[in-house]
């Protein structure tokens, strides 16, 4: 597969089109000045039973859930934060008491490429520099807002001198910020400056150099006519750049900003240069038209409402955030999305993070940010390449940190990199499991979508490679069963035979390898091997506290990581069955959250839905709010040592897990939901099987429920709906059903067909609206 582009290498227009059309940046034509928002699309004319959104819908929930600024943000965690996947801007107050706005710019391209050094400074992510905005007076106060609607920042700033009332962008499609400021009068004088940053790895501040290792050189800035570029020579060669250029028309000046990288080859600067000279002849309101179309398409793929005025603003910023983080054909979302701000980690974490990032795009329906499978199917051969010369055969296996490419360039003494290890030895570290987890992902985006390609060209044939790896370690016991040699549990810091970290991850990669080449219809010789591997590998270890990290390695100190509970939650391999299963996973997941000092955000995201698992609105609820109190910052993002993007994106799943799971071939709507959530709203919600669900809850009981089938998958759903119900297509008619047993019912759909599930005789409205919150709750940002 070809390397994915960057959107700033795409073609830009020239001034004839965007005279002509507006632009054609973002692909969407702009006709008498105004760009249509296709209305959705309208059910076919004998469907009687589908839900109606008005446009208002949308628009009543986003609005309400826009940041505002009332008070200047003084850090990354407290400002706007604006991207399209490459390009990501910040914005706060320039530290050390400066009378200056900073606009960070940053590219998740732009990295190192000293693979000497390990990923974690010779392939790490390189800051790329920051804006300032300087007015001519004191700055007294402010008053902003991001609109998520549009993906833009609208306010004002007020000086000692006056005004500055500005509008600021980063289009959807192309590497490029857009910042438009008219001042009063005292403000005209305003100025802009550019701060490149040090070329060298974040972590520099944390830890130690590795020996050999240096910064690159300081960047250069050009003069390219009307134009200014800061040209950033890499010591491995290559190069990025920073183009800018600032235009006015009557009372206002706008800033154009592009960055681009290029590696091994210089050509960064000419496309910089192009992106800039040809957005620079369209004013802002043109180029941000196609920019609103793709974002108000976007959200309206899906619609969740819920009472809690707080968290269904908070619900809505992630799919924001993501949006703005992740692109399918976009690097890989590192720690801190697109955005790099000081960082020990600046690059990709494969033992949490990524998994984490990505698990929202399923339910909420946006299966186009999935650049998790886009890059596993590309970077295919150094997955083969990341394990040890002896397996590479066979086996695969991802390191815990790699590069934009998936390069981790080795594991060193000083820490500059973490490989994949082996079963047995230490060092490396022997962190085998996360090619199978990452996998996991790439599995649910297939069980969503039903797409056979995917599991055929993609899932099939890498998750045979990274059991493969395992089967080398494998060896029969005295009591007969399969054991793992010691191996290493994310992040617990002791290695364990027989840990549960690699059991729960081969045991789930050995039924879906079976389960897989049953639904493809492949004889494969390994299959003898994976069922003997399902009949005899050894019990996950527990003790009197639940499960332990591996074989004579308890769980006995506080551990943020939910590492050694896979199966519970997201494998969903141990989910209560029994009574004797439910009290196990009660008690593992007690024990785990009982140890305060490690704790994390994402701590109390795993143990919601794990809580959800169970049926505990109240529970999942309860952790949640933890995570809101202790952790989220004022913009809903999230730290530990430094910014990391992936528990709020979490926190967005834990809320899907609480309104439907779809685990284990059965549609379960609202299945954990707490008592003050009398109300509730989902629309076109994405479940395993490929269905799309839309139900609506109403003084505390399920109204109704419809689901279309786009896959033709067997259909399982637990409606919820007391009493007698009647099922019906979407002409009205009556479906027939059985009872599947524990509160479910099988509907047989075909591809493309509808049931609605409602109490018997009842005729429901089946309009979509949001439902008005239980209480007041004040805005995101730093509302006054």
């Amino acid at each position: 597969m070809a390397t994915a582009p960057d959107p700033s290498t795409a073609p830009d227009p020239s001034r004839r089109t965007v005279l002509a059309t507006g632009t054609a940046i973002g692909g969407a034509l702009v006709v008498g000045g105004a760009a249509a928002v296709p209305a959705q699309a309208a059910p076919a004319p004998e469907d009687t039973t589908a839900p109606t959104v008005h446009t208002d819908s949308w628009r009543t929930v986003l609005d309400d859930a826009d940041l505002v600024w009332q008070m200047m943000p003084k850090t990354w965690y407290e400002g706007p934060y604006l991207g399209n996947g490459y390009l990501g801007t910040g914005i706060y107050a320039e530290p050390g008491g400066k009378n200056a706005v900073r606009f960070n710019v940053q590219h998740s391209e732009v990295q190192d490429h000293r693979p000497e050094f390990g990923s974690l400074f010779g392939l790490a992510r390189l800051p790329v520099g920051h804006f300032t905005l300087e007015p001519v007076g004191t700055i007294t106060g402010l008053d902003w807002r991001l609109r998520l609607r549009g993906a833009e920042l609208t306010g004002s700033l007020t000086t000692t001198a006056g005004t500055l009332r500005l509008r600021v962008f980063v289009h959807t499609t192309t590497s490029l910020l857009t910042v438009e400021i008219t001042p009063s009068e005292g403000e005209k004088n305003f100025r802009w400056v550019f701060h490149p940053a040090d070329a060298i790895s974040p972590r520099a501040a944390f830890k130690p150099l590795p020996d050999g290792y240096t910064g690159n050189p300081p960047a250069v800035v050009e003069q390219h006519g009307e134009l200014t570029a800061a040209v950033q020579p890499l010591l491995a060669g290559g190069r990025h750049v920073t183009a800018w250029q600032e235009r006015v028309r009557r009372e206002t000046r706008t800033l154009y900003v592009s960055v681009a990288h290029s590696f091994p080859r210089t050509t960064a600067l000419d496309r910089a240069l192009r992106t800039v000279r040809d957005a620079s002849s369209a004013p802002y309101d043109v180029l941000a038209l196609p920019h609103r179309v793709w974002w108000e398409r976007f959200y309206r793929k899906s619609f969740l409402s819920l009472p809690d005025a707080r968290l269904q603003r908070f619900y809505w910023i992630q799919l924001y955030k993501t949006a703005s983080a992740a692109r399918r054909d976009a690097p890989v979302m590192a720690t801190c999305g697109p955005w790099l701000e000081s960082t020990p980690w600046p690059n990709t974490w494969w033992n949490l993070n990524v998994q984490l990032e990505y698990w929202l795009i399923h339910g909420s329906n946006h299966l186009e940010l999935d650049a998790v499978s886009r890059a596993l199917g590309e970077f295919r051969a150094q997955l083969t390449a990341e394990v040890a010369g002896p397996y590479r055969g066979d086996s695969a296996g991802i390191p815990r940190t790699t590069d934009t490419r998936l390069v981790n360039g080795g594991a060193t003494p000083s820490g500059n990199g973490y490989g994949v290890g082996i079963p047995g030895q230490n060092p490396p570290t022997p962190e085998v499991g996360n090619l199978t987890w990452a996998l996991h992902n790439v599995w649910l985006s297939y069980r969503h979508t039903m797409e056979e390609s995917l599991l055929r060209d993609l899932l099939f044939p890498l998750l045979r490679k990274t059991v493969n790896y395992y089967l080398h370690f494998l060896t029969p016991g005295p009591d007969g069963k399969l054991h793992l040699p010691p191996t290493f549990s994310p992040e617990y810091g002791v290695d364990a035979p027989d840990c549960n970290y690699d059991l729960m991850l081969l045991r789930w990669g050995c039924r879906t390898l079976i389960d897989s080449a049953a639904e493809l219809g492949i004889s494969d010789p390994l299959t003898a091997r994976w069922q003997e591997i399902l009949a005899k590998l050894v019990p996950y270890p527990v003790d009197a506290n639940g499960y332990m990290i591996g074989a004579g390695v308890p769980f006995a100190k506080s551990h943020r990581h939910y590492s050694h509970l896979l199966a519970v939650y997201p494998l969903y391999e141990i989910t209560g069955r029994t009574p004797e299963e439910r009290a196990l996973i009660e008690k593992s997941l007690s024990h785990w959250v009982s140890f305060e000092g490690a704790l994390q955000g994402y701590t109390f995201t795993g143990a919601a839905s794990m809580s959800a698992l169970l049926g505990k609105g109240q529970d999942a609820l309860k952790y949640l709010g933890e995570l809101m109190t202790r952790f989220i910052q004022a913009n809903t993002m999230y730290k530990e040592s430094g910014p990391v993007i992936e528990t709020p994106l979490s926190a967005a799943q834990s809320l899907h897990d609480m309104v439907c799971q779809s685990w284990g071939e059965v549609i379960r709507v609202f299945p954990a939901l707490p008592d003050a959530w009398r109300e509730l709203v989902v629309h076109d919600f994405r479940t395993q099987g490929a269905f799309l669900l839309s139900a609506v809850r109403e003084a505390g009981r399920t109204r109704w429920v419809r689901l279309t089938s786009e896959a033709g998958a067997p259909c399982a759903v637990r409606h919820g709906i007391a009493g007698p119900i009647e099922v019906r297509d979407g002409r009205g008619r009556r479906l027939r059903w059985e009872d599947a047993g524990d509160g479910a019912i099988r509907i047989p759909l075909g591809k493309g067909e509808s049931a609605l599930i409602t109490a018997r005789g009842d005729r429901p409205d089946l309009r979509i609206r949001p439902v008005p919150p239980n209480a007041p709750a004040p805005a995101w940002g730093l509302p006054a």
